[in-house]
């Protein structure tokens, strides 16, 4: 695959399921733009310091191998082609690597206990007792493991024709590990890099907001519905919960 491919299909499908995020109030907190600001010009709107671009960040979690790994890996998943930039430039990493350290990523807020099945039907929900924090350690591992075996390199060393083979490899449940089902594996990363292209810059992705920017998605405005049902793109930029502006 290209490394701007124009119809990458899951850069083409992120984007089509995503126009529905849920739109975020906080005209309690002060934050965001009320009605009479929407009728102003939007190049006369304040303008609040950006989120710091993706590539400073050093991770608390991933080890520097990992790290390399899920780096590689969401540049594939989302790459940056004429649309704009993908999710290894919105920092997906950064948000992944921050939500390993929540409850989340333990398994807190799931319920862990037996049986457990992993041939149960998909509508019965999460049936493993891995939490993400095992997912993405385990699965990082047996993907590098399986790349050094037939390769010598390990993942985030290959060009990006090689790692997109990989991950359709992965996705399509052709590579079987012994420590983690591969497509519970591809599934986690896939829906953590589109929640970190298109979360708010607060939790470490979408930095400038160019995944919001992309669907046209207004942000944490406090109130946009006059533009709801007039048929054309929204012409003001999206905000974030912290005020600022893309």
């Amino acid at each position: 695959m290209p490394e701007h491919a124009p119809d990458n299909p899951r850069r083409d499908f992120l984007r089509k399921t995503l126009t529905l995020i849920p739109v975020v109030t906080v005209a309690s907190t002060g934050l965001g733009v009320g009605t009479s600001q929407l009728l102003a010009a939007p190049q006369h709107e304040p303008k609040v310091p950006a989120t710091p671009p993706a590539g400073n960040y050093q991770p608390t979690f991933f080890s520097a191998e990992e790290w390399a790994f899920v780096e590689a890996a969401v540049s594939r998943i989302i790459p940056a082609d004429e649309l704009g930039p993908g999710a290894l430039e919105a920092g997906a990493a950064e948000f992944i690597d921050r939500q390993m350290n929540t409850p989340y990523a333990t398994g807190a807020q799931w319920y862990m206990h037996g049986p457990f099945n992993a041939d149960a039907a998909p509508e019965l929900g999460y049936q493993l007792q891995l939490s993400p924090q095992q997912i993405y350690r385990l699965g990082i591992a047996a993907v590098d493991g399986w790349c050094k075996a037939n390769g010598g390199q390990v993942f985030a060393a290959q060009d990006s024709a090689t790692r997109d083979r990989i991950l359709s490899k992965i996705e399509a449940g052709e590579l079987v590990f012994d420590s983690v089902p591969a497509k519970v594996f591809f599934s986690l990363l896939v829906q953590n890099t589109r929640e970190g292209f298109f979360c708010d810059p607060i939790h470490g992705g979408n930095k400038g907001m160019v995944g919001w920017t992309q669907i046209g998605f207004p942000g944490a405005r406090a109130d946009f519905m006059d533009w709801v049902e007039r048929n054309e793109p929204y012409p003001f930029p999206a905000v974030s919960i912290r005020g600022e502006r893309a």
